[in-house]
């Protein structure tokens, strides 16, 4: 058993709102994409609203912004998952539902093994990563870092 897991946290902003015609194939591919991620080598966690099985309804970073959060035993697993599976379908149509973004969308984290992020924690990583650049509390696949330069979670 590993020390350490990685989170994940990325927000889309919505180029309609989500009970739109135009949302709705997005919508269609929530839960099978769910369902792969929950049995996917290397899965330990995502992010639910309460009484869903998704985090479509949550919007802490804004009205017309969603958001997505999990956590994984290694930057390898996710990434097999994000590229190497019917997640990437949506990738390659984001386009179509998500604005593009301008600044960084996406930040990953390492984690002591048994930690769950909570969405402020996600927030101060994203911030962090947006205002300082890449570093062991705030990176990107195209910049990675190693555990063992992790700092304790927020509040930790």
């Amino acid at each position: 058993m590993t020390s350490h897991h990685l989170a994940q946290f990325n927000v889309a902003t919505l180029r309609h709102p989500v009970d739109d015609p135009r949302i709705a194939p997005f919508v269609e591919m929530v839960s099978p994409i769910n369902a792969a991620a929950d049995t996917a080598p290397g899965f330990v966690w995502r992010l639910t609203a309460d009484g869903t099985d998704d985090a479509s309804a949550l919007r802490p970073a804004g009205e017309d912004v969603i958001v997505n959060m999990s956590v994984w035993e290694s930057q390898e697993a996710l990434w097999e998952f994000t590229y190497r599976s019917g997640h990437l379908e949506a990738m390659r149509r984001r386009r179509e539902w998500f604005e593009r973004n301008v600044e960084a969308h996406l930040v990953l984290w390492w984690v002591p093994a048994g930690h769950l992020p909570d969405v402020d924690e996600a927030l101060e990583r994203l911030a962090d990563l947006r205002q300082n650049g890449p570093s062991p509390r705030a990176f990107t696949f195209n910049s990675p870092r190693t555990p063992d330069a992790a700092p304790p979670p927020t509040g930790a």
